[in-house]
């Protein structure tokens, strides 16, 4: 594993404890359900009624697979390179009868057969821990059978850039948005390494892995809020995610 990736895990499996240590409220947020938001749900909902298969990139705490067996998947498999998020969620999985599996496994390299889905879903703070975004959109079109749909719900890359004032939005002075990394500096993940990439980057990895971008469509809401932060940058006039359709032609 590349050195700054194995310092990052290190830092995530620290974080990921969160995950135990909030076990029994995350297992009672796995029951109620309401992990995917409604402007992924829009895209997912067609892709999810003929109940397929579904591979979940750095899966995390597992809770929006929870969800996507809720809206019609018959069975998710989430990746993470965290044993501690990963053995957490397959407890609540079991403990919540959902057909979801784990499997711990740097991406790319997961060690899933080529062609094993038709659906790969993944984002919520995903992509900026890939260091290789070519390879991240070739290990996405290796796992998809032809015709299947990748869809990712992420940061808009202009996120690391906003300040969390409350009285007006700012662009952080040390932040760049063509930089290719900078540091984390917040909770959970002070001092990891990310890695920046544009969304012209992005269209280009996939078009490059040929798939074939659908619907990009960017939103105004962050999908996370740290407790007792009231960002200016989220009050409606910035894009703080985006959501993304791809097929594999």
């Amino acid at each position: 594993m590349d050195p700054t990736v194995s310092a990052n895990r290190a830092v995530w499996e620290a974080a990921s404890a969160k995950h135990v240590r909030e076990f029994d409220e995350l297992l009672e947020d796995g029951r109620r359900g309401g992990s995917l938001v409604p402007v992924e749900l829009a895209v997912l909902a067609p892709l999810l009624a003929p109940a397929p298969l579904v591979v979940h990139l750095q899966s995390g705490h597992g809770l929006d697979d929870l969800d996507l067996v809720r809206h019609g998947a018959r069975g998710v498999v989430g990746v993470d390179y965290s044993t501690v998020a990963a053995g957490a969620a397959q407890q609540r999985s079991a403990l919540l009868t959902s057909p979801c599996h784990y499997v711990v496994a740097e991406v790319p390299r997961v060690p899933l057969a080529s062609g094993c889905t038709d659906l790969v879903y993944t984002g919520k703070g995903a992509l900026i821990w890939m260091r290789d975004l070519d390879a991240w959109a070739r290990e996405v079109a290796r796992l998809l059978r032809p015709g299947g749909h990748l869809v990712v719900h992420e940061a808009h890359p202009l996120v690391p850039l906003w300040t969390w004032d409350a009285d007006e939005p700012r662009v952080r002075p040390d932040r760049s948005y063509f930089a290719r990394t900078h540091v984390n500096d917040s909770f959970p993940a002070g001092g990891a390494v990310e890695w920046q990439w544009s969304l012209g980057e992005l269209v280009t990895a996939l078009a490059g892995a040929e798939l074939v971008v659908q619907r990009l469509a960017e939103h105004p809401e962050p999908f996370w809020r740290p407790g007792g932060v009231d960002a200016a940058a989220w009050d409606g006039r910035l894009p703080n995610t985006f959501t993304l359709l791809a097929v594999h032609g």
